[in-house]
């Protein structure tokens, strides 16, 4: 997987295709759904065929006085009843009637007299937003539409607007569990505010392209036939009306299709752009501190308003397309709309229409227009979609931890831990650790010791399978850990980091963390192991107390103590400490030294240290140098060797000098 989460932009219209297909995938668990939605969207078909003929009987009937069955072209059969009815009545009680269907029309659908599908629909555009990709798409995860207005317009909004929550929910909830299952080396190589934008803005790219690619070719090609068989009805079935509308498809496809490429390329850097916005924002907001103790604040805003303006910039381009997009399709739509707004006054002076005629062929003529741009310019609008869907999909592909996992579950360690010709490379570079053959049984405190960037945190992340081996095996008790699944293995490993990491909940929550079932003589005997209780006892709500974010409450010490208490709780057989004492002061590193002695008589324990204190207690002390453990044993027996390098090491830390061959007694 790519170090920076980067995916190719120069997406080819294949490739677009491949992806867009794969969404639709995504449509299995919402099947139900999609069908009362399509079932909605048919439903509303019915009071559009209905919606122009009350303003043709009112310019007609009333106010030219034209009597019923004198009018050029004939009623639709599923009028005749009230067009019966209404021929026996005055011109005033015609009004009074066609106001009241008007008005039960504008009830119902939110619109009468002569209105487009565009007018009398109900949708989100109206939701405020910016003119950024980040802002834009922010909207479309909670966004409903639907071709009518009125009563039922709302049914179909709320009802179209829950269902775009469900879909987006369902697809960043999966996106999020992938990245989540990533290896440590891709979480470590990758941008934090990229995965981000990722998971909240680009996973709404399946939401348009499923309703795009499931409701657009079936609706649309049903409405157009739909009103087709009313026009042809009253109008007769060669109508150059009908001819026009269809040839927006071909408008709406042909120009735009060589601009389907350039769709795809400025949607992607506009992404790119947004996404490396947000990570400047999460980069300069986790380092803060560094930030402001270094005087960086200007720079960061300088950064941060390079990043913001590009971010805008690149969305700018990708309108720009837009509107050339739309605005190539215009030149060839607007001579259709003059050819027929011609066509229908050539009718109307002839007498092959009246008046009231205009308000039925206009709606039907823009209705079959808007129909057939929506399927012609179908590949055109998926395209900024097929983006974002492949910037998760990337993401979604990557190799995760749990890719082809074994099923088989390790029993917990009973004796003993091995690693037998254990070597490391990371994917580039030279590799980290050569010829790693280690054996530590249950009950001993083993130490790994040595210089920054020797390789003893690398050592410690493979018992884990936080990485794997490029060649030899992890053992416990003869098993090789990589025929088990991670669940069986990561449930007996308790792992404190050298970097504290803690959330933004009680001091019990975070130590709960490690064990979620422990009671509170357990949480409280852990903190005592990890000497944290005397200072969680004085914080104002004891346990109870909010640690703000990342325990920001706390000294360094304070929250590597409460990291320490929650892998004391978990009480797991093997428990690893990655330079556990680094921020204690001697007294409370002392104690946790004890505790740690005391810890293993149950289970094993790793310690990688640098202070002398903290590891010459153990069992057996391994001193790694350039990936190699050079020397093995306890500390009396590593300090009687008058060259050895352990010696040398001490010797730096308790005589204060950088000489390796400084004399000392063990």
């Amino acid at each position: 997987m790519p170090n920076s989460f980067q995916e190719d932009e120069k997406q080819s219209a294949r490739d677009a295709a491949r992806t867009i297909g794969r969404a639709l995938r995504y449509i299995g668990p919402f099947r139900r759904d999609f069908g009362i939605k399509l079932t909605l969207l048919l439903l509303s078909f019915i009071p559009m065929m209905l919606l122009p003929w009350p303003t043709k009987i009112l310019v007609d009937h009333v106010i030219r006085g034209i009597p019923f069955g004198e009018e050029p072209r004939p009623y639709p059969f599923f009028l005749e009843p009230l067009i019966q009815a209404a021929s026996e009545l005055s011109p005033t009680a015609v009004l009074v009637w066609t106001i009241a269907a008007q008005f039960c029309l504008l009830v119902g659908i939110g619109a009468f007299g002569v209105a487009s599908r565009e007018r009398n629909s109900a949708n989100g555009d109206g939701i405020p937003q910016g003119w950024d990709t980040a802002t834009r798409t922010e909207n479309e995860a909670n966004s409903g539409f639907s071709l009518v207005g009125g009563l039922f317009g709302l049914l179909d909004y709320r009802f179209t607007m829950r269902l775009t929550q469900k879909l987006n929910h369902h697809y960043r909830t999966h996106l999020f569990g992938r990245i989540s299952s990533l290896p440590m080396t891709s979480l470590d190589d990758g941008r934090i505010g990229d995965a981000v934008f990722r998971v909240m803005y680009d996973t709404t790219s399946i939401t348009q392209a499923c309703y795009a690619l499931v409701l657009t070719p079936l609706t649309s090609p049903l409405y157009i036939l739909l009103s087709i068989w009313v026009l042809g009805l009253v109008y007769g079935w060669v109508s150059p009306i009908v001819f026009a509308g269809l040839a927006f498809l071909l408008v709406a496809f042909i120009p735009t299709l060589p601009l389907a490429g350039f769709q795809r390329l400025y949607a992607s850097r506009s992404r790119q752009a947004g996404a490396k916005t947000t990570s400047t924002i999460e980069e300069s907001m986790s380092n803060v501190l560094a930030v402001q103790s270094l005087g960086g604040e200007a720079r960061e805003l300088d950064r941060f308003d390079t990043d913001s303006a590009n971010s805008f910039r690149q969305y700018r381009l990708k309108v720009l397309v837009d509107l050339i997009t739309y605005s190539i399709a215009a030149v060839f739509g607007g001579g259709l709309v003059i050819y027929v707004f011609f066509h229908v006054g050539d009718g109307i002076v002839d007498g092959l229409y009246s008046p009231g005629d205009f308000a039925v062929l206009l709606p039907f003529f823009v209705g079959i227009a808007s129909a057939s741009i929506d399927l012609g310019a179908l590949w055109i609008r998926l395209q900024g979609d097929s983006t974002g869907l492949n910037r998760v999909f990337f993401l979604m592909d990557a190799a995760s931890e749990r890719d082809s996992e074994s099923d088989r579950a390790l029993g917990p360690l009973q004796e003993k831990l091995e690693l037998q010709a254990v070597s490391f490379a990371y994917e580039t570079g030279r590799p980290t650790l050569e010829g790693i053959n280690l054996t530590a049984r249950s009950g001993q405190v083993i130490a790994l010791a040595g210089p920054a960037g020797a390789g003893k945190t690398t050592i410690a992340q493979l018992i884990p399978r936080f990485i794997n081996p490029s060649h030899g095996r992890v053992l416990i008790d003869g098993q090789n850990i990589a025929d088990y699944s991670l669940d069986s293995l990561r449930s007996q490993i308790s792992f404190v980091f050298q970097e504290t990491s803690l959330f933004d909940a009680t001091v019990e929550d975070n130590i709960r963390l490690g064990h979620p079932e422990a009671t509170e003589s357990e949480i409280c005997e852990a903190a005592r192991l990890a000497g944290a209780s005397d200072f969680i006892e004085s914080l104002p709500d004891g346990y109870q107390t909010r640690l703000g974010r990342g325990g920001g409450k706390l000294s360094v010490g304070q929250r590597q103590r409460i990291a320490i208490a929650r892998a004391l709780v978990r009480n797991t057989p093997i428990l690893i400490l990655d330079e556990p004492t680094s921020a204690l002061d001697p007294e409370t590193e002392q104690r946790l030294v004890s505790a740690l002695r005391e810890a293993s008589r149950t289970r094993l324990v790793i310690v990688i240290a640098h202070r002398l204190s903290t590891i010459r207690e153990a069992d057996e002390i391994l001193f790694v140098e350039e990936g190699r453990i050079v020397e093995r044993g306890n500390h009396p027996h590593l300090m009687n060797r008058p060259n050895g390098r352990y010696r040398q090491y001490v010797n730096m830390q308790t005589l204060g000098t950088d000489s390796p061959t400084s004399p000392t007694t063990p």
